[in-house]
């Protein structure tokens, strides 16, 4: 088990990390170049970001909401602990596990008219949202399950393991909008 402490620092520094790769990856590229779908089938570079809001929209709203209520002085900062969902949820969304999988519809940006501009915006917001969150989340228990999962909310995720999900999520989705990205810079330099 990891402690507690240790547990929100690494997820910090992702998402600081997260943050930096949106600010110079994605936002300097061109619309053309966060449009382009490298495959038939695949999603633009802007499909993953407007993906990830969409998924934002449902998980940041309900941590903060868990992460709102304090802990009791004996479950502060307790060792993070994982349930068979917290870790079944982690495993389909971390970065090295390189196995698409299929989303909900409601969550496939494929087809949707999406500006830039808004979409980066977005998702630069709730970037910072997640890292307050992280923040305030030593007053709370990590361990407590209070988060529904987005397609069956009668299920719930610990705070912890939400936290991970969220941030897991987005580190592979932001590593796919980066080749998409860079496969769009090169299909968009090249000479007709």
């Amino acid at each position: 088990m990891e402690s507690a402490a240790d547990f929100l620092a690494d997820l910090a520094r992702r998402t600081q990390a997260l943050q930096v790769t949106l600010a110079t990856e994605l936002r300097p590229q061109s619309e053309a170049v966060l449009n382009h779908r490298p495959a038939p089938g695949s999603w633009s570079a802007l499909e993953c970001l407007e993906h990830l809001n969409r998924y934002g929209r449902h998980y940041l709203p309900a941590l903060r909401q868990a992460l709102a209520r304090p802990a009791r002085p004996a479950h502060r900062l307790a060792p993070v602990r994982f349930s068979w969902l917290g870790r079944k949820s982690y495993e389909l969304v971390r970065p090295e596990n390189a196995q698409p999988h299929r989303t909900l519809p409601r969550m496939n940006p494929v087809s949707s008219l999406l500006s830039a501009a808004a979409v980066v915006a977005e998702l630069e917001n709730q970037l910072v949202e997640l890292a307050r969150l992280i923040r305030t989340a030593p007053a709370s228990d990590l361990n407590r399950k209070a988060v529904p999962v987005e397609f069956l909310r009668l299920l719930k995720l610990r705070n912890g393991e939400a936290l991970l999900f969220v941030v897991a999520h987005a580190q592979r989705h932001l590593a796919q909008a980066t080749r998409a990205a860079g496969a769009g810079r090169a299909a968009v330099c090249l000479p007709a």
